[in-house]
């Protein structure tokens, strides 16, 4: 299955090949060009919709679908929110971590200490946040955006392995601390 990430990135890869082919050198920089804001912006959307989930699904589960604090938590804590969650110049999510209490994120800070994986793909996970905002609050039109499309993308999928992760270690740490 393909995200909406992969489908964009697959689609603009092959404008941008049709535009070499066709040697549309002006075309082809003003396509790139824009082509990697959207992505950028396609990739950290993807990411806010899917942690949100996550939380989300996690309060859920925790609560017994208790529909009060579910209401409680995303009309608070979710909902336009996503972007506090994180200090975005920092390359560590400890700030979100936090957000759980201090024994997740001591429980956190050990587990990225001990896992390179979970520490590159966290880092990722920062910059995509942090060129974001860059992108958004720098006036998006005239900010010359440093990264290639394919290192947007591998950032993309270097994080992935991040959001695949805090379900399970928030369920882990929930279970250890029963």
């Amino acid at each position: 299955m393909h995200s909406a990430v992969e489908k964009m990135h697959g689609e603009f890869s092959e404008l941008i090949r049709f535009l070499d082919d066709n040697m549309e050198i002006s075309l082809r920089v003003f396509v790139d060009d824009t082509f990697r804001k959207s992505l950028l912006l396609c990739v950290a959307s993807f990411f806010e919709k899917n942690l949100s989930n996550i939380v989300e699904n996690y309060v859920k589960k925790t609560s017994e679908n208790n529909l009060a604090v579910v209401c409680l938590v995303k009309n608070k804590a979710i909902n336009r929110q996503y972007h506090t969650w994180f200090n975005w110049n920092e390359n560590n999510a400890n700030s979100f971590f936090g957000l759980f209490g201090d024994d997740f994120k001591n429980f956190m800070k050990e587990k990225t200490k001990n896992d390179e994986q979970l520490r590159h793909s966290i880092k990722s996970f920062m910059e995509i946040g942090s060129e974001r905002n860059r992108l958004v609050h720098e006036n998006y039109g005239a900010y010359t955006l440093e990264k290639t499309s394919e290192e947007i993308f591998l950032l993309y999928k270097s994080s992935i392995f991040f959001l695949e992760s805090i379900e399970c270690c928030l369920d882990e740490f929930g279970r250890n601390t029963i």
